[in-house]
């Protein structure tokens, strides 16, 4: 069962996106220094299928992609919810910020067009770090999987 704490409308999650951004709870990697522990609980509502199409009729017309913030506990939920959203809004984009470090076997990739893999390293920093161990992928309708991490550094962060 996968359940949210809150969202928000965020344009830095997802490059070139308007993104509902969904935070999940009871994330099993309990990574050090993570920036929201509190999400390591099982707390918050379930997200039903209903309660998802709630927060789409509602924001719908002013985002442009949903992104699952975790739900590592239940990933085969992500995309069952994955496969729900392109089968009642097709002009949405879907992504998904995993801390596995590849996409689990359950996961069918062609239900989404951004994934975030890896755990949150303290000493390589997230995703604006260059150092990073974490990726973002885009993926495209032929298969293709396209290492946009980059799109995160700003020049100031690499000098």
């Amino acid at each position: 069962m996968l359940k949210y704490t809150d969202y928000s409308i965020v344009f830095s999650e997802i490059p070139d996106e308007v993104t509902l951004a969904i935070n999940l709870s009871n994330c099993p990697n309990r990574c050090r220094g993570c920036h929201s522990p509190w999400l390591m609980d099982d707390i918050g509502t379930e997200l039903t299928d209903s309660e998802l199409s709630l927060l789409l009729e509602k924001y719908g017309k002013e985002i442009t992609c949903v992104c699952f913030m975790g739900g590592d506990a239940d990933p085969q939920r992500i995309d069952e919810m994955a496969r729900y959203v392109n089968n009642g809004w097709s002009d949405i984009h879907i992504g998904w910020y995993s801390g596995k470090p590849e996409t689990p076997k359950c996961i069918s990739e062609k239900n989404f067009q951004y994934i975030k893999l890896g755990r949150y390293m303290d000493s390589m920093g997230g995703l604006r770090s260059p150092q990073t161990n974490q990726r973002l992928y885009k993926l495209l309708p032929s298969g293709e999987k396209i290492d946009i991490t980059y799109r995160f550094w700003h020049k100031k962060d690499r000098e």
